[in-house]
């Protein structure tokens, strides 16, 4: 079963550049200057290499928050990172900096970063409940902000807001591509040299700190390069929900493993169902794409579900 689930990924990820709302000559995909060539390399191939890395990176994410934070319901959002670089998106559209939209996300996600970390390291003990706290409170001061520009923008640009909250995956060329490929791969890579650690610290903070574990350090450096990460992908992308919170409780069903076991198939299969979710959100209608974010969300919350009632009755 295990290697009919590897098999599927690869061959869903070969064939997806394939298929969408216009037909390709498959024999001038390689022709200089033809649409086919310019449509296939230059807009499908990246798109199918952004929702891969961007899949991978929130459903990496959303697993080390649940370790770290052990509450099964967090997700890459949780600390309000998200909110800070919609936020800053928002601002950009509204003021007429559009061209520097990923710029001003990733502004807003850092200032985040900023005052949570500045926020708790005043405090005398660390503690990730309080980080938490802060973290919902920065996302309801954002929320409130948000609805201010909403107020004063015009129609065209309340649109293009609300189009960014619902996540997109348009890029042109790969070079659009490799912000967040470049985090998605040192994010993998630290949460592997961090294996140990996570591992001892699902069973508890005393525990990993009775193994010699530096347990304020280990969260602090898991929690600030996270968060980057998901200020680089959400300031691109825009937030694409659920994909955090159901594909890591999807693998520790399927897979009965714990945290520490499933960070390589958690990055794997996070970027193979954001692709799937894309291929999904391409070809469902003629018109126009439908948003990732709504696919992610439609598709995912059923099957989650489903999931869930299938372990309790077994």
């Amino acid at each position: 079963m295990k290697y009919l689930f590897i098999l599927l990924s690869l061959l869903l990820l070969l064939v997806a550049p394939f298929f969408g709302q216009i037909d390709i000559d498959m024999s001038k995909i390689n022709l200089l200057s033809s649409m086919e060539q310019k449509l296939f390399w230059d807009l499908r191939v990246p798109r199918v290499i952004l929702a891969f890395f961007t899949g991978a990176l929130l459903a990496l994410s959303g697993l080390i928050f649940q370790s770290l934070f052990r509450n099964p319901m967090s997700t890459p959002f949780t600390l309000g990172v998200a909110s800070g670089a919609t936020l800053g998106t928002a601002f950009a559209i509204v003021f007429g900096a559009v061209y520097f939209m990923p710029l001003f996300g990733f502004v807003g996600a850092l200032a985040t970063i900023v005052i949570l970390f500045g926020i708790t390291s005043r405090l005398k003990a660390f503690e990730t409940s309080t980080l938490l706290l802060v973290g919902i409170a920065l996302s309801f001061f954002y929320s409130a902000a948000l609805m201010i520009l909403f107020y004063i923008s015009n129609e065209t640009q309340s649109y293009e807001i609300v189009r960014f909250t619902m996540g997109s995956l348009d890029v042109v060329g790969i070079a659009g591509t490799m912000p967040v490929v470049a985090v998605s791969i040192l994010l993998l890579g630290l949460s592997l040299s961090y294996k140990r650690e996570i591992k001892l610290l699902l069973t508890s903070y005393d525990n990993a700190f009775l193994k010699g574990i530096e347990v304020k350090r280990t969260n602090m450096v898991l929690l600030i390069f996270v968060s980057i990460a998901i200020g680089v992908a959400v300031s691109i992308t825009g937030p694409i929900g659920f994909v955090g919170l159901i594909v890591p409780h999807m693998l520790k069903i399927i897979f009965k493993r714990s945290a520490d076991k499933l960070l390589i198939p958690t990055f794997f299969y996070g970027g193979v169902f954001l692709v799937f979710c894309d291929l999904v959100s391409r070809n469902l209608t003629l018109t126009s794409d439908v948003p990732i974010g709504v696919i992610t969300s439609f598709i995912g919350a059923p099957f989650f579900v489903y999931l869930l009632v299938r372990r309790k009755s077994v």
